[in-house]
């Protein structure tokens, strides 16, 4: 077990199987030393995190919509790793979109749901750079979609 999959332990995090495609894409790519995962939406132990924030989910939802994609984006990483997350040197990038109302102004912060699962996991490597965008719609009515940039040995 490597230091990464205690930290997961110690965190309550049980990575799930990670999403097959529901489209045209694959749901990662390796090029060199980077990892590319395609957008991971909010799919927690319980489905789908569905709805708009700002009219059908609160801030704290909305968070836990982040999370859930975070962790999908960790299970796609490690299926790209050949299950050694030890290989991860840094989170690059993460891209995000919130399903929310043209009032809700909050992106920022429900993306921390993802962004602080990323520290939490990885330490100083997890602190990456960032977009948090507001969208009238997502895929199959997700809260949050989550893509990603890692960089790996």
């Amino acid at each position: 077990m490597t230091a990464i999959d205690e930290k997961l332990v110690e965190l309550g995090i049980i990575l799930p199987e990670p999403a097959s495609p529901v489209a045209n894409y694959v749901p990662y790519v390796v090029s060199g030393k980077e990892v590319f995962i395609s957008g991971q939406v909010s799919i927690g132990p319980d489905g789908l995190i569905t709805g708009k924030l700002g009219r059908d989910l609160n801030l704290e939802k909305g968070i836990e919509a982040a999370h859930a994609c975070g962790v999908n984006l960790i299970a796609q990483l490690k299926a790209a790793c050949e299950g050694d997350l030890s290989r991860v040197k840094r989170v690059v990038k993460l891209g995000a979109f919130v399903n929310c109302t043209d009032e809700f102004y909050d992106q920022p912060k429900v993306v921390n749901g993802a962004s602080d699962l990323m520290v939490a996991v990885f330490g100083d490597a997890g602190r990456h750079a960032r977009a948090a965008v507001g969208a009238p719609s997502l895929p199959l009515n997700a809260a949050v979609e989550v893509d990603g940039i890692f960089e790996i040995d």
